[in-house]
């Protein structure tokens, strides 16, 4: 596991104190961001001056660090927020509000088994590893090979290590015989209603499915597919809007710059073998499934 006194999938360490092998974070007056880790030996240089990164180990979070010309910085051990935005990407993340909107609907919990397709840069991978703890497993697929190799380096750069208890397949999800029952399964991918027969199979009763989608066409397949299937419960939507605000004494106001849509969640979940799903009882609206022929 990690040196990290908080990026450790167990959480085993306490907090509290840098380390060597733990990243750091500094924000400077301005609120700029720099990271790096702290590695025996090393130097970080600025415009004003350098920092000794051995001068860093033993200092406890929240400490006010300066350059030799005196330009000084608040450090802290980045949360996984700061890590997923500031990591390499091959493919466009699952930004924060979003990951957390998944580990939080989905119910992924401390041993939980998920199976998760479409990793892209490993930003979800990292909320779900973290929630299912080191007792849960994870078991991911990605279709191209150039992404899964940049998730797997921002995992195992975030962890410290790749953990034992995640697997990255790559290949398609659907194409793939599975032979374990999971308790989630979680798709973020062009086409998840492709994967709602498969789904049905690898879920255990109760188990939830969920996928993140970016558009309204795809939110009604999948939500058609999961009607169609009969193995799933009423597929339930939303999509989450976050608005920061300013405060400056009694200057309170909305931030200018919001994080509007992103994706949409649509969740389900498995029924029991051989139980048929309660007819929906509410009346569709005119135009729901196009125009009636005369």
């Amino acid at each position: 596991m990690s040196k990290s006194s908080e990026n450790s999938i167990s959480g085993a360490r306490t907090p509290g104190y840098f380390a060597l092998g733990d990243r750091i974070q500094l924000t400077d007056p301005k609120g700029k961001l720099y990271s790096f880790t702290i590695t025996a030996g090393k130097e970080w240089h600025t415009h004003k001056g350098w920092i000794v990164h051995d001068d860093l180990v033993g200092l406890p979070e929240g400490s006010v660090v300066s350059t030799t010309a005196g330009l000084k910085f608040t450090a802290f051990i980045p949360l996984l927020y700061d890590y997923v935005l500031s990591m390499p990407r091959g493919a466009t993340i699952v930004y924060p509000k979003d990951a957390a909107m998944i580990v939080g609907v989905a119910d992924v919990y401390p041993g939980s088994r998920v199976l998760e397709a479409g990793v892209g840069s490993g930003a979800l991978s990292l909320s779900i590893l973290r929630a299912v703890g080191s007792e849960g497993r994870l078991h991911s697929f990605e279709r191209r090979d150039d992404f899964a190799e940049i998730a797997r380096k921002n995992v195992a750069d975030y962890f410290g290590t790749v953990p034992e208890n995640w697997s990255l397949t790559v290949g398609s999800v659907q194409d793939t015989e599975h032979e374990d029952n999971y308790d989630r399964v979680i798709l973020d991918m062009l086409a998840p209603w492709e994967c709602v027969e498969m789904a049905a199979k690898v879920l255990r009763p109760g188990g939830v499915f969920l996928a993140y989608v970016a558009t309204t066409t795809q939110l009604s397949a999948t939500a058609e597919a999961l009607k169609s299937d009969g193995h799933f419960t009423e597929p339930e939507s939303s999509e989450t809007i976050v608005r920061g605000w300013h405060h400056e004494g009694l200057a309170v106001r909305p931030q200018q710059r919001m994080i509007g849509h992103t994706g949409f969640l649509i969740q389900s979940r498995r029924m029991a073998p051989g139980v048929d799903v309660l007819a929906r009882r509410r009346r569709p609206a005119k135009g729901a499934y196009g125009v009636a022929e005369e």
